[in-house]
């Protein structure tokens, strides 16, 4: 299955995300009865942002021509994938970067993003059964020669163990920081709300910490969010904002809160779901030195891009391209330089 086939299959795949079959409908009904965070909107929202900046032709082009020295391997190699499934097909990046590179795809899906994902394997191998010599799901990986896995700290404890000995990348949790001035308007503001309550705030770019300049005017940021309020008719975060904000009461902990977010002044840059932390700054040269320091914690900076154009523009953060690879690691690059096996 020679690459140009690869990617018409690939580009077939975005045509199916967009028409939004009954079979496919069904899929997503299924996956919100699985999994209660996972509704109809951001499934949605997921599989349009697959299809316009993972499955288009052109950007595929774009992307590929960033490894001019890349050849089809002489011996496809396995690699084991565990997914992660904190937002829908969050693991898909990973599966599509194996696929396009000519390895094998051994998958070990998430149980919080099951049923989904070993539809759209399933349907890719309808579409060319080429496929499903391509990409298997298991329950558990054997006989692979790398590992590229997903999931939380704890986990890539467990991950280190058993795969350290093996080619990998592992990764663990991380979270995504915004830039304000205070000179922002509201438009930009409610903006970047979809990068705060995007997916309930579950992903690692998820907004979760702002930094803001000293005397920032916080009211208007909550009412710029107002847009965002049907957030708080969802149960499961209704439940997380209510205990929340038992807490920073109880703790008697400063905050500025709507009827679905809460603001408290923190340095940690994960959040619980519902709160958002802050912390002030004077000068540029601080909050810069902060993201330097916590890089290993932080997937993405967003900004008015009119100011600080090295970093995402607000909205951005839930839309990633193909070459934003999670903790920035050229999955690509890896896959390429792999050795053959038997120089393992």
């Amino acid at each position: 299955m020679q690459l140009e086939k690869r990617l018409d299959v690939l580009e077939q795949l975005g045509f199916y995300f967009k028409a939004q079959s009954e079979e496919l409908k069904y899929a997503m009904l299924k996956s919100k009865i699985e999994n209660a965070w996972f509704t109809i909107e951001s499934i949605e929202q997921s599989l349009n942002a697959i299809a316009d900046y993972f499955l288009n032709r052109e950007k595929l082009t774009t992307w590929l021509e960033r490894y001019p020295d890349w050849k089809e391997p002489e011996s496809p190699q396995t690699i084991g994938l565990i997914l992660a499934g904190n937002i829908p097909l969050v693991g898909f990046h990973d599966l599509l970067c194996v696929f396009v590179s000519g390895h094998k795809a051994q998958v070990k899906t998430s149980s919080k993003d099951d049923f989904l994902m070993k539809h759209i394997i399933k349907v890719l191998g309808d579409m060319d059964p080429e496929c499903n010599k391509r990409i298997e799901v298991v329950e558990q990986l054997r006989n692979f020669d790398a590992v590229i896995a997903t999931g939380s700290s704890n986990s890539n404890r467990y991950f280190e163990h058993y795969f350290g000995k093996y080619p990998n990348i592992l990764r663990n949790n991380r979270s995504s920081v915004a830039i304000l001035t205070g000179k922002e308007s509201e438009e930009e503001l409610q903006t970047l709300g979809k990068d705060v309550f995007g997916y309930f705030g579950l992903g690692c770019r998820n907004v979760s910490k702002l930094y803001v300049p000293k005397d920032y005017d916080f009211p208007f940021l909550l009412d710029s969010w107002q847009v965002h309020s049907d957030i708080q008719f969802h149960n499961k975060y209704k439940n997380n904002f209510d205990y929340q904000f038992s807490l920073l009461l109880l703790n008697q902990t400063p905050h500025y809160v709507s009827k679905f977010v809460m603001l408290t002044e923190r340095e940690s840059i994960v959040s619980a779901i519902s709160v958002v932390h802050y912390e002030v700054y004077e000068k540029e040269s601080q909050w810069r030195e902060q993201l330097d320091v916590n890089a290993d914690k932080i997937q993405c900076a967003v900004a008015d891009p009119q100011q600080f154009s090295d970093l995402l523009p607000f909205g951005k953060a839930q839309a990633p391209e193909l070459w934003d690879y999670a903790d920035g690691v050229d999955v690509m690059a890896f896959l390429r330089d792999l050795k053959q096996p038997e120089t393992i």
